[in-house]
């Protein structure tokens, strides 16, 4: 019924006083029979979205409903024409307003999640993405309730949005977003964290209350590489700390039974949306004419451009499968609307910075050009966010994205186009990917509808049922298992088990510490206790091409998990670019070295030289983001670990890696400067402003230094590295 009187609101170009008495009929019929009924609120923002059409002289009876459903967001935002005009609703009103954040109203779930939470429950909330779950994490920062928080969240990118929210609390609390930032005594600490980042922290002060955000990352079953890691943290968190939390996700049916009782939560599922989802079906409108090759591909392609291109006014994402698949896309959207004749606009300062510092010819230059972005994994951090700032103030209007806008790009896009239906080349996308998809169509107080436009069928609906494997131990990882406490230990029999147990202890507690497989660690102290050649192993400083060559090529066999993605790197061109880089330090030469090599191989042969310099720079960003500025550095430490203990066990003297491995994870950069990358500021703006920093500066001084100085005004910075300085 609800469909029906949805489209009839869409469909009428005046709704009469008549129609509406009709309409609010039904809404008390439902509301009666279901107080929280989803089919009630969504017809009223679905009202809301067509205001234009109703008579004037039934808006009163409209705006009394939407209050009824707690609609106190909008009833602010718009309270010049959705006026309530009785004591009793301004009463209520103004019980939703929120006692920490002027002028801001929450709406009813909201409301009554926070009095639960402010009541000391732990609460697993599983709600749409446009419920409005980052203003529960500001709520609870800005009643200045706990000292210490952890917030985890899946990215950096995230992590960041989060910190800009939250540094107008610095009078209460300090920012720590790096494991180098001390803990501050005087005030209270918001550890802004990775769950690498929460494990790696020295001397973590007592947390009293925690934030999980994307909390189906927990899950063993869902194949995310970094889910023991994310275990391990939230058992330290619950066990050591005994911390209160609030866990975020979407689209969640439910998670292992017991868990919520035995850490006194409640698990919370709600449909409730300010903004609607609306799907609109295009694959059987062209059934049998899209394909993935071929003239079928072709039409698939030239479809997409013809629908974004009618939609140019509007913000639209369009899913794809892989960074290459966006960067094909947008290229080929890009010569598209140049035949239609499209006018570039004027460039944005990405464009000099790219020109100076990338390529000239690099393809995101003409994408941009025409108000075209693209996201993915392997962008540089200051890329991405300059992207999405841009797309969210309108100076783009396109953006092709991979899983990355699963994982929390807050967007205010209009419209999604599901264009592929995998993850990476052959992985199909699932019910649950495709809801947190779908979600990201509308934003709340920013569209009242978000639409969806399927290129491919929907997979089929099921329940996203997210296990706990610390608590839950079924399966565990080796990983996990080592850092359960004995007396919770669900399977103690286990051949598992016995294995971890059976450990000595001193590895034990070394592999623990570590945090990745347990299995590879073991193999690679088995191999240092029978190695001959002990130069190889115990170096300092930089090392030799084939130290390095051996210490990476041990971490490569023993320390990727099954399953794990390496693809396009090869032992030997991770040894080759590690060492390479470490000795020039620049992007645009490891570019350069990545293109002719590429141009060299068959599988490129007849590719125009454009495109070849586009995959080399795709691929360049790759390594630079996920093997340099993570898994080297974190191998390299590990490795360090285990070569440290079987030359104190031999009685020879040991390396150290660590210098080594700062430098590469951090860019070469001195540690005290680092601090600004994790701002997001480009390392070219960085090495600028260098020259002009007092050596013996510490981290949390250098930023407080150059803007007390303005030496983003007076180190040559170009534009788009000066406009990094002015978010503080």
């Amino acid at each position: 019924m609800s469909t029906e009187l949805i489209r009839y609101i869409k469909d009428k170009d005046y709704i009469t006083l008549d129609d509406s008495f009709k309409l609010i009929k039904y809404c008390n019929k439902m509301l009666k029979e279901d107080i929280a009924n989803n089919n009630v609120r969504l017809l009223l923002i679905y009202i809301l979205d067509n205001w234009h059409k109703i008579d004037v002289n039934s808006r009163q009876i409209w705006v009394d409903m939407i209050e009824s459903v707690g609609f106190y967001p909008y009833l602010e935002k718009y309270k010049d024409q959705l006026q309530i005009d009785n004591t009793a609703g301004l009463i209520r009103k103004g019980f939703y307003k929120s006692q920490n954040l002027s002028n801001l109203y929450l709406h009813e779930e909201q409301k009554e999640l926070l009095q639960k939470i402010s009541l000391g429950k732990n609460m697993i909330i599983s709600a749409p993405t446009s419920f409005g779950k980052s203003l529960l994490i500001e709520e609870i920062v800005s009643s200045n309730r706990y000292k210490n928080i952890v917030i985890i969240q899946p990215t950096l990118a995230l992590l960041d949005e989060t910190r800009k929210k939250l540094m107008k609390y610095d009078s209460f609390y300090k920012v720590v977003v790096k494991t180098t930032q001390p803990a501050s005594n005087e005030k209270g600490n918001i550890f802004l964290l990775t769950a690498e980042r929460v494990l790696e922290y020295p001397h973590l002060p007592e947390i009293d209350f925690f934030v999980l955000d994307e909390f189906y990352k927990l899950s063993a079953k869902r194949d995310d590489e970094r889910s023991d890691i994310l275990n391990n943290a939230i058992y330290l968190l619950l066990k050591k700390h005994r911390a209160s939390f609030m866990f975020l996700g979407p689209n969640i049916e439910s998670i292992s039974n017991g868990f919520a009782e035995t850490y006194n939560a409640e698990f919370y599922k709600t449909a409730y949306s300010l903004v609607a989802n609306e799907e609109i079906d295009y694959y059987s409108q062209y059934e049998g004419q899209f394909g993935r090759s071929g003239q079928k591909k072709l039409f698939k392609e030239r479809t997409l451009f013809e629908l974004l291109y009618s939609l140019r006014q509007e913000q639209t994402l369009v899913f794809c499968s892989s960074p290459a698949k966006v960067r094909n896309l947008s290229k080929k959207y890009s010569a598209f609307l140049q035949e239609k004749g499209t006018q570039q606009i004027l460039p944005l300062p990405l464009v000099e910075w790219i020109e100076k510092n990338i390529h000239k010819q690099w393809c995101l230059t003409d994408c941009l050009n025409y108000k075209i972005g693209i996201h993915d994994g392997a962008l540089p951090r200051h890329i991405t966010t300059s992207i999405i700032d841009y797309f969210n103030n309108e100076d783009l209007n396109c953006l092709f994205c991979t899983t990355t806008i699963i994982e929390g790009v807050n967007t205010s896009a209009k419209n999604i186009i599901y264009f592929d239906k995998t993850k990476g080349k052959d992985t199909p996308i699932d019910f649950f990917d495709y809801s947190n998809i779908k979600g990201r169509a509308g934003r709340m107080m920013v569209h009242f509808v978000g639409k969806i436009y399927n290129f491919n069928p929907p997979p089929p609906k099921e329940d996203i049922i997210v296990d706990i494997p610390f608590f839950e131990q079924n399966p565990v990882s080796d990983e996990v298992l080592i850092n359960l406490n004995l007396d919770e230990i669900k399977h103690p029999d286990s051949e598992q088990n016995q294995y971890i147990q059976n450990l000595p202890e001193d590895i034990k507690a070394l592999i623990q510490r570590n945090g990745v497989t347990v299995r590879g660690q073991e193999n690679i102290i088995n191999t240092l206790m029978h190695l001959s050649n002990f130069a190889l192993v115990n170096w300092t400083g930089y090392p030799t091409y084939k130290q390095l060559e051996y210490i990476l090529g041990l971490a490569w066999d023993n320390l990727i998990k099954p399953g794990e993605t390496t693809n396009p790197m090869t032992k030997a061109k991770l040894v080759k670019q590690t060492f390479d880089y470490s000795q020039h330090k620049s992007l645009q030469v490891l570019i350069k070295n990545t293109f002719d090599y590429y141009k060299k191989l068959q599988q490129y042969s007849g590719w125009e030289n454009i495109d070849i310099l586009d995959e080399a720079i795709k691929d360049s960003f790759q390594t630079l983001r996920h093997w340099f500025e993570y898994k080297v550095p974190k191998w390299l430490t590990v490795v360090n670990s285990l070569q440290e203990y079987v030359c104190q066990k031999k009685h020879i003297a040991s390396g150290s890696y660590l210098f080594y491995a700062n430098l590469i994870e951090n860019d070469f950069l001195s540690p005290n400067l680092t601090l600004l990358l994790e701002y997001n500021v480009p390392i070219s703006a960085i090495r600028k402003i260098e020259r002009f920093l007092p050596s013996d500066i510490n981290e949390d001084s250098v930023l407080p230094f150059i803007l007390r100085n303005q030496l983003e005004e007076k180190s040559g910075l170009i534009q788009y590295e000066r406009n990094f300085f002015k978010q503080f």
